[in-house]
């Protein structure tokens, strides 16, 4: 049994196992046998990426028709909405994934994550098989949970590839995994134990200490040098309304990571937080990444080293949006080193760190699907209760009109070129 993929089974080489335990940060922690033991599966959920030009527009959609990205009141509106927005996108994405090459690594680089997470588990000596599942492209979540139950797996650990958790992304992911579940009998007799997030794991604190050291050892002046966290944002209601622990998570995982480069390098490097990615007129976690580079500037910062602090892999986000826009930006502002670290891709000290994870999620208590979904505040996300809004069934047929009322007049302003979304720079 290998690892995983639409393109077939990936035939890794088993390593007899060495023992029954591990010790991970001074915790002896168990270990299943190759022989006797569980089969286990490690579920690795991300975003996913378009690989070709002509899947931007469809991706786009997925993307824009799942409720935990843009949240309306009247359900359905999602999805000509979604369709209306990735029409409109389409044109500045392609252009995008074609500055970086045509296409999104994403994809390759996880299933090379899983590879070697994989790896390294048999060589622990855990019988483990990593599966890797797209929320919004190839390989999609169900095909993930098909390949499990034709591998006879007996326990799932979900393992996200988002360190830090929003509703967005690993809430999304999970609620997604609950549907599958609650319409599939087989998939929800299985055991699942869930790694919520993973932020202030030592792990991931390590790996990414180490890759910043090494950019700031190549700045001009390298305890000047000012570290630039630049985070995916989300939109402010998130964390105000629903209850997000996205923005927290983030700020701890900033100042724990420049703790540990200060024991690295013996010295202290200024800092700065921002959120970048932003979509439509909504208000999103500030400082914006754009506003902060052109402040530093003005500031005279002389080497500015950026760090994707919530992307473990390269995709457009990094390769374009980073590298290309924001470096414009920040050279334009006086920037005059403009050093980004890498992502963690297959660092083999952030691989270490998530073998230990699911180690570590083996051997604890469980976490189960309910329990990783669940948000500190107490909100019905999507759909909206009908009380919430008013609504009586009369008011949904009148709502219902309404909103077709409103999709009509997208379409007209989409085909004349002008009206109030232009106005306001969303067409």
């Amino acid at each position: 049994m290998g690892f995983r993929h639409s393109a077939g089974p990936y035939r890794a080489g088993l390593v007899a196992a060495r023992g029954n335990t591990w010790v991970e940060g001074g915790v002896t922690l168990r270990v299943l046998r190759r022989s006797g033991m569980a089969r286990v599966g490690v579920l690795l959920l991300n975003l996913g990426g378009p690989e070709r030009i002509q899947d931007v527009g469809p991706f786009l959609y997925n993307l824009f028709a799942d409720p935990e990205i843009i949240r309306l009141p009247i359900p359905a509106l999602q999805k000509p909405l979604a369709w209306l927005i990735s029409t409109l996108r389409s044109g500045k994405s392609q252009a995008a994934y074609r500055s970086i090459g045509g296409g999104s690594p994403l994809r390759r680089i996880t299933e090379q994550q899983a590879r070697e997470l994989q790896s390294t588990l048999r060589q622990r000596g855990v019988e483990a098989t990593s599966y890797v599942a797209m929320r919004y492209w190839h390989p999609f979540t169900e095909s993930a949970v098909a390949d499990i139950k034709a591998d006879g797996i007996e326990e799932v650990v979900v393992l996200p590839l988002y360190p830090h958790f929003s509703i967005s992304t690993s809430g999304s992911s999970f609620r997604e995994l609950q549907r599958l579940r609650q319409a599939d009998p087989a998939f929800s007799a299985m055991p699942i134990r869930c790694i919520r997030s993973w932020f202030d794991h030592p792990g991931y604190i390590d790996a990414m200490a180490g890759l910043i050291a090494r950019e700031i050892a190549a700045a001009e002046f390298p305890q000047q040098a000012h570290v630039f966290f630049s985070a995916h944002g989300v939109p402010k209601s998130y964390v105000e309304e629903a209850g997000d622990p996205y923005q927290e998570q983030i700020q701890i995982c900033s100042e724990l990571i420049m703790q540990r480069l200060q024991q690295r390098l013996g010295h202290t490097n200024p800092h700065t937080l921002a959120y970048q990615s932003r979509v439509g007129p909504v208000e999103w976690l500030r400082p914006y990444t754009e506003d902060a580079l052109e402040e530093l500037g003005a500031a005279g910062v002389n080497d500015l080293v950026v760090v994707p602090i919530s992307f473990v892999s390269e995709h457009i986000e990094t390769l374009e949006e980073i590298d290309i826009e924001y470096r414009e930006i920040a050279t334009e502002a006086g920037v005059r080193h403009f050093l980004r670290v890498p992502a963690l891709d297959i660092d083999p000290t952030f691989i270490a760190g998530l073998a230990d994870l699911v180690q570590q999620a083996l051997a604890g208590p469980e976490v189960n699907l309910d329990q990783a979904a669940e948000l500190p505040t107490k909100v019905k996300l999507y759909p909206q209760d009908k009380w919430a809004w008013g609504w009586s069934n009369s008011s949904e047929v009148w709502n219902g009109r309404l909103a077709m009322i409103g999709f009509s007049a997208f379409l007209l302003e989409l085909l004349s070129g002008r009206g109030p979304l232009h106005a306001l720079g969303l067409l």
